[in-house]
């Protein structure tokens, strides 16, 4: 009956991963072009940040990157810490909000912290070189900047705190170590993806997600994994 149970949930979650086929809302052509060029600047200065450094990269290296004048790329953005801010910051909304969308409907704990470990790892094994650029460059941020992106990164590791704490309290388990050193600990494994995972050559993301969970759980919190039948550890296209 429990392996029923979980399989029901996790069906459940797995579908949250599913790219729902809706129509785009109308836009202008005026403002989707406006959009477009700004999100093209971004990503490839978060290309530049992630390959040369925020402090070794200039307004002119950024622009050169992304196939713009100098006074076009000043034309969006005033300055490069405005550029890092609006990385960061959409990176975290995009997260944090997405976290909160897939988790609603599903109260088991142990799914909860599945949908959360897989959700980042599936954002950042499709945006490497943001998980680099947030993961070095929160302190080039300075005064409202460093706040706001300090503040909404704190929500996310609230959230993901809250879940951890529910799933120790579901195992009935009253934790002799340090939580936030536990959750940071899991946000070590997610966050350092970008040193070493290949998804061509490597585990599938969702089987990647598995595997980290698993060892969250028993490696951390000392409580049984997903069993191997539910973690087919599939190199990409094998």
């Amino acid at each position: 009956m429990h392996g029923w149970h979980s399989e029901m949930i996790s069906e459940k979650s797995e579908r949250l991963f599913e790219v729902p086929a809706a129509a785009a809302p109308a836009v202008t052509p005026e403002a989707r072009t406006y959009e477009e060029r700004l999100n093209h600047i971004l990503a490839a200065a978060t290309a530049v940040f992630a390959r040369v450094g925020y402090e070794k990269a200039s307004m002119r290296m950024l622009a050169k990157a992304a196939g713009v004048s100098l006074a076009g790329l000043y034309h969006y953005f005033e300055s490069k810490e405005k550029i890092l801010f609006l990385i960061q910051f959409r990176t975290f909304n995009s997260l944090l909000n997405g976290l909160r969308e897939k988790l609603h409907g599903i109260d088991d704990p142990r799914e909860q912290l599945r949908v959360m470990v897989r959700a980042h790892v599936q954002y950042f094994v499709a945006n490497m070189a943001a998980l680099k650029v947030c993961s070095h460059e929160l302190d080039s941020l300075a005064g409202e900047a460093y706040e706001s992106t300090r503040q909404i990164r704190r929500q996310y590791y609230d959230l993901t705190r809250q879940i951890v704490e529910r799933v120790l309290a579901a195992h009935g388990v009253r934790p002799a170590f340090d939580l936030h050193v536990a959750v940071m600990c899991l946000f070590g494994m997610l966050n350092w993806l970008y040193r070493w995972y290949n998804p061509r050559r490597g585990p599938t993301p969702a089987a990647l997600a598995e595997q980290i969970m698993a060892q969250f759980l028993r490696g951390v919190l000392g409580l049984p994994g997903p069993s191997p039948a539910d973690t087919p550890v599939t190199p990409e296209g094998g």
